[in-house]
């Protein structure tokens, strides 16, 4: 029966895990607060027009009809709906957000991930300065540390550089359009005979070094100006070189990768954006960048905004969950409520036993490999 199973891509929580989850929202809620980001909710369900620049590949969101027979959604980013909120409000930016909440994406069938995600993230709109991606990336690193997640690698790029590259190299519309899909889908074969009429460009050497632009932000930053002009150098990395010098600077066991050869995620992000990740893991903890088009949906006078989101499932499952004390029960006569429930207060681990004799009390106990703390006047206590 259906009404017994769960849709594709959802599920229940419970538990230990659930726990941990919650916990870590908690932990992350005050960093923020702490911070000085002021806390923001917009609605699960949002009209669909909201999210047209989504740019999602393979991804769908829910979608159904209200009784105006207007298309609406559940969310699938909660990145848009600030700006949608920026735009028919009159607060006045810049602004220092934080938010928490779960989007939703129709994702391929049997791709082994959820639809229903958990996210937490800030926003910082309003500033153009490098200032604002420094402060969102120490504030995810710091987080991270609290957390003692361990082998944390930061990979930077830069939403421009694939653009000004091909930009530099003066081809057709056409040929740029599928030399970049080449580029993006590591179709090397159809990249390779694509770049091959450009023997003669002074770009030549980078172009068949390009696909492999990646690692270490020092040896990727060497290849650079061996490859390219040291002008062009200066001029479309130096946003990268100031961010991983400050990096290095504040965070000197931070392992820093650049990634010269990856896609925007969405194709409102203008400059640097980051992904986070630990080794066997395939999530990101969390990702983000600079989106200065962000408001281009929604009115003329565009703004300037950082943001970053933490997938809060992800970094559940990545977190090393502390040794749980061993679970107590401290059982009582109904007279004894107040007397039992201070117990459990001051108890680690603890929670009242609802049972009605201590014979059932000391078969749950043993059930759940618990303690029992018995306070009835008239038994013996285990």
């Amino acid at each position: 029966m259906s009404n017994r199973h769960l849709p594709v891509g959802t599920r229940d929580e419970f538990g230990p895990r659930a726990i941990r989850k919650e916990n870590l929202i908690q932990i992350m809620s005050r960093h923020f607060i702490d911070a000085g980001f002021d806390r923001v909710k917009t609605p699960l369900l949002e009209y669909r027009d909201v999210f047209q620049p989504l740019t999602v590949t393979g991804e769908q969101p829910y979608q159904m009809l209200d009784d105006a027979g207007e298309t609406v959604v559940m969310r699938p980013d909660l990145t848009l709906p600030l700006a949608r909120l920026l735009s028919t409000t009159n607060i006045q930016p810049p602004v220092h957000w934080w938010y928490v909440g779960d989007i939703f994406r129709v994702r391929k069938s049997l791709s082994g991930t959820y639809n229903q995600i958990t996210q937490a993230g800030i926003e910082l709109i309003g500033y153009a300065s490098l200032k604002a991606e420094w402060a969102c990336l120490s504030e995810a690193i710091r987080i991270c540390d609290d957390l003692q997640v361990a082998d944390l690698t930061l990979e930077l790029s830069d939403a421009r550089f694939v653009p000004q590259i091909l930009q530099a190299l003066a081809l057709d519309p056409e040929t740029k359009q599928a030399l970049q899909k080449a580029f993006f889908t590591k179709n090397l074969s159809a990249y390779e005979r694509l770049i091959e009429p450009l023997a003669d460009n002074a770009l030549y050497p980078f172009l068949k070094q390009w696909p492999w632009l990646f690692g270490p932000a020092a040896n990727v930053f060497e290849q650079l100006r061996q490859l390219l002009p040291p002008a062009f150098v200066s001029d479309q990395v130096a946003r990268l070189q100031a961010t991983v010098d400050f990096l290095k600077e504040q965070f000197p066991n931070l392992n820093v990768t650049l990634d010269l050869t990856s896609q925007p995620p969405q194709s409102y992000y203008t400059g640097i954006f980051f992904h986070a990740y630990v080794p066997n893991r395939r999530e990101y903890l969390f990702s983000g960048g600079r989106y200065d088009r962000l408001m281009a949906s929604f009115q003329r006078d565009l703004l300037p905004a950082v943001g970053l989101a933490f997938d809060i499932d992800a970094l559940t499952d990545t977190v090393q969950e502390p040794t749980a004390s061993s679970q107590t029960f401290v059982y009582s006569l109904p007279s004894q409520w107040q007397e039992a429930a201070a117990v459990v207060a001051t108890t680690t681990n603890a929670r009242l036993c609802l049972v009605d004799s201590l014979a059932e009390a000391r078969a749950l106990a043993q059930s759940r490999h618990a303690r029992l703390i018995d306070l009835s006047p008239k038994e013996a206590t285990l």
